[in-house]
């Protein structure tokens, strides 16, 4: 659903510019004053697992494939205001290195995907479970409904930025967006609940509001488990993921407008389509782009989520 340049006119992309902005902003003062120090990490181990799993792109129906989004995951374990903060260092990072959704258009998936998605699927998590109750089974209810939810209203979002554009009719893209994601949410809620399965096996605390982590050898230990996983996805699936055009591609080969998209990048990424430059082997240089960006975005978006909540600790110490 990464939107390239070109498929949105000036307005559209800076006013969606302008609200991502605002809500990043948010997001971050939130992040700022109410997340506990000894949970950071947690905020670059989500970020390089959501960058690796959006690597994994399944096939779906009608030859189009269809990869996470990974908000409702990141929102359930965290909060809404910090997997703001961890899909926008994926999505920004995703832009400006891999050239995955275009300069022009960050901040329409920056509002689409890391907005968006992560606030109205928490809230329908939040909605599904005061009507289920509490238990493993009603929350593993809510995370499969609001991960399907938070996927199709996204594509919403994308189909109304693509319609204020002129890019293609309202009626035509709300229809064809709407019904490909609709497929790839069942994807998505199947694949987070796998995910929260695990986590409630392994910390059932983490799925607990205001949860705080125990000792922090035990955290370490999560944390180096996690990495193990998330960098062995790249290496050994994330070469196999499917070709084929996803959800927002095939929608524009159908209606007609995929040549809208810039044949040259506004401004040249230095890995583009997730391919090294000079390695001879498409596949090991997917692995090297894999693993070179998980590394990365796990550690910006922990130094970032380090420096918030250390600055939070000194402002509440002086007072």
């Amino acid at each position: 659903m990464h939107i390239p340049d070109g498929f949105l006119d000036g307005k559209t992309a800076i006013a969606s510019a302008a609200i991502a902005t605002v809500g990043l902003g948010i997001a971050i003062r939130h992040v700022q004053q109410t997340f506990s120090a000894r949970r950071v990490p947690l905020i670059g181990l989500a970020a390089a697992f959501i960058f690796a799993a959006q690597m994994l792109n399944f096939p779906v129906a009608g030859g189009t494939s269809g990869h996470v989004i990974g908000a409702v995951l990141a929102a359930v374990i965290l909060g809404p205001s910090a997997a703001v903060l961890v899909m926008s260092s994926v999505l920004i990072l995703q832009c400006l290195m891999f050239a995955d959704g275009g300069i022009t258009a960050l901040g329409a998936n920056v509002f689409n995907m890391a907005l968006v998605a992560p606030f109205t699927g928490y809230t329908i998590y939040r909605l599904v479970c005061r009507v289920l109750g509490g238990t493993l089974r009603a929350k593993l209810t809510g995370i499969a409904f609001a991960s399907w939810c938070s996927t199709v209203i996204a594509s919403i979002a994308c189909a109304g930025e693509l319609a204020l554009s002129g890019t293609a009719r309202w009626n035509v893209v709300f229809t064809a967006m709407a019904g490909i994601h609709a497929i790839i949410g069942l994807g998505e809620a199947l694949i987070t609940s796998l995910v929260i399965v695990s986590v409630a096996r392994l910390r059932p605390e983490l799925l607990q509001e205001s949860a705080e982590l125990e000792a922090k050898p035990a955290y370490g230990q999560l944390l180096a488990y996690g990495l193990i996983v998330v960098l062995g996805l790249v290496l050994f699936v994330a070469p196999f993921a499917s070709a084929w055009p996803d959800g927002l591609e095939k929608v524009a080969e159908a209606l007609g407008f995929s040549g809208a998209a810039m044949q040259q990048a506004v401004a040249n990424s230095p890995i583009p389509d997730y391919q090294v430059p000079g390695v001879g082997s498409s596949v090991i240089s997917n692995i090297l782009a894999g693993l070179l960006g998980t590394l990365i975005v796990f550690v910006l978006s922990y130094v970032l989520a380090r420096l918030l909540t250390s600055k939070s600790n000194s402002t509440k110490s002086l007072t």
